[in-house]
């Protein structure tokens, strides 16, 4: 009873390789899409499209208009609005402490979370082929185990525990080359995003200097009372037109 006991427990544990198995593949392919659609929320799609979105941005900061930019930018969940949203939030701080302040916020909470999920699909790669030896191994005592405990072994009692060794192996194999290649694609996603993200915030800081120039020199409460009195006056025509 104890040899067909230890048997049983060589092949229960060899065989519950596959479920660890498709575990870590699952929790890696979940970290790898988690990423990929992080990437594409936090960037623009096209060089062309954050220029276009500069281009107005840059506009209204060189003429310190920063609550045009915040309406603009508001609800928009890409990294540059964001921000930007930030850094004229806290402009009063003065620009070098504004722009530390939105640069801690994006390694914190864009770029910290992107590489803390990455961590887990490195584990994955590295834990499937460790898993998928560790049953190689039981697979292999189970073999000898029925060779050691018989006086005439059937081959086809013997396959099944050398199939399990060979499968795991090759599953844990199956699923760290494919996570590599998708690692490989995104950590490139993820430098084209960093890409687009510095050569929007040069422009960025460049214009906001100006606007807060601006800001401190007082020019900008003139400029704020004559847009609004031109807003008044087209009220007013509006309802003369009526």
């Amino acid at each position: 009873m104890f040899f067909f006991a230890a048997a049983d427990l060589y092949t229960l544990i060899s065989n519950s390789t596959y479920g660890a198995l498709a575990i870590v593949a699952l929790w890696g392919l979940y970290q790898i899409v988690i990423v990929w659609t992080r990437v594409a929320h936090k960037r623009f799609k096209t060089e062309e499209q954050q220029d276009e979105f500069m281009d107005d941005c840059e506009q209204m900061l060189k003429v310190a208009d920063f609550e045009g930019v915040e309406q603009y930018c508001e609800g928009d969940t890409r990294a540059i609005p964001q921000m930007m949203h930030m850094a004229i939030d806290n402009r009063h701080e003065g620009f070098r402490r504004a722009r530390q302040i939105m640069m801690d916020r994006f390694q914190r909470d864009v770029m910290s979370d992107l590489e803390y999920r990455l961590s887990w699909v490195s584990t994955v790669i590295k834990s499937a082929p460790m898993i998928g030896l560790f049953g190689t191994v039981f697979g292999m005592m189970g073999a000898f185990k029925t060779l050691a405990t018989a006086e005439s072994v059937e081959p086809s009692l013997l396959a099944g525990d050398i199939q399990v060794a060979l499968v795991t192996t090759a599953s844990g194999l199956a699923i760290a080359i494919p996570l590599m290649i998708l690692i490989a694609t995104v950590n490139i996603r993820i430098a084209k995003m960093e890409d687009l993200v510095g050569s929007g915030l040069v422009r960025f800081f460049e214009a906001f200097k100006v606007g807060l120039g601006l800001e401190e020199s007082g020019q900008v409460p003139a400029r704020a009372a004559q847009a609004v009195a031109v807003e008044e006056a087209e009220v007013q025509e509006a309802t003369l037109a009526e």
